[in-house]
């Protein structure tokens, strides 16, 4: 793919995906929540693995508007992967944004990240780690880990962002279709588009943003299991850094 027109772009709108697994407790919240913060028109995707998921019987007590949230069976096989995978799927031409059900990333971000895309940017990363960035809550490990990854593949690669393993990312469909996804499992998805949007000299842009750990539901997030995932990008990164100089 060759290196992105640095141009302004006219998108108007915008396609969430949220993949879900039992997020009963918490998919209204956040419908709630990207119908007060985000101002940009959106459709949204809502993922799921199976038909018996306790998320599906709590959106129909979803008063909000009804033609902008949109349901659609994980096509791939289940896992949070599988269910990113299907959601760009869904999505022909446009931005997509990837946020998770339990409303751990602050929505009122989002617009910001939308014009930054129609500013020329292929790819919008939400930042905890740069300046105005926080996280609150949450493993001190992974964070301790993330933080690490993100700021050495920043200066050490190049890689325009401090919080490259962050999934809360805006992408244009242009680079989504650039891309073949090769990951296994996991999140690790959004590092791989990533740095291989890097590599194809793709423009990227970061926002501070606040990440809240949990209140409700049980966390997927499997650190150990998808670790390897995130090592195999990261050196990928490192590698790709290391040639070019």
């Amino acid at each position: 793919m060759p290196a992105a027109v640095h141009a302004t772009r006219g998108y108007t709108t915008l396609d969430i995906v949220i993949p879900v697994y039992n997020e009963g407790e918490n998919i209204r919240r956040t419908l709630g929540e990207i119908q007060e913060k985000v101002r940009t028109p959106r459709r949204i995707w809502i993922v799921y693995d199976f038909d018996e998921d306790n998320t599906l019987p709590a959106l129909r007590g979803w008063n909000g508007p009804a033609d902008t949230v949109r349901l659609a069976r994980n096509r791939y096989g289940r896992g949070v992967l599988n269910a990113i995978r299907t959601g760009f799927d869904l999505v022909e031409d446009g931005v997509v944004l990837v946020i998770m059900a339990d409303s751990s990333d602050d929505l009122a971000t989002v617009d910001v990240m939308f014009a930054k895309i129609n500013e020329g940017y292929d790819i919008v990363c939400g930042s905890r780690y740069m300046q105005g960035g926080r996280q609150i809550g949450g493993p001190r490990l992974k964070k301790l880990m993330s933080r690490a990854a993100g700021l050495s593949l920043r200066y050490l690669a190049g890689i325009p962002t401090h919080d490259v393993s962050n999934s809360f990312k805006m992408y244009t469909t242009r680079v989504l279709k650039s891309i073949q996804i090769e990951s296994a499992g996991g999140f690790e998805i959004g590092m791989e588009i990533l740095v291989k949007a890097h590599a194809q000299g793709c423009r990227i842009a970061e926002v501070p943003s606040t990440w809240r750990d949990r209140t409700a539901g049980e966390s997927r997030f499997r650190l150990w299991k998808w670790l390897p995932g995130y090592l195999h990008w990261y050196w990928f990164a490192m590698r790709h850094a290391w040639f070019r100089r």
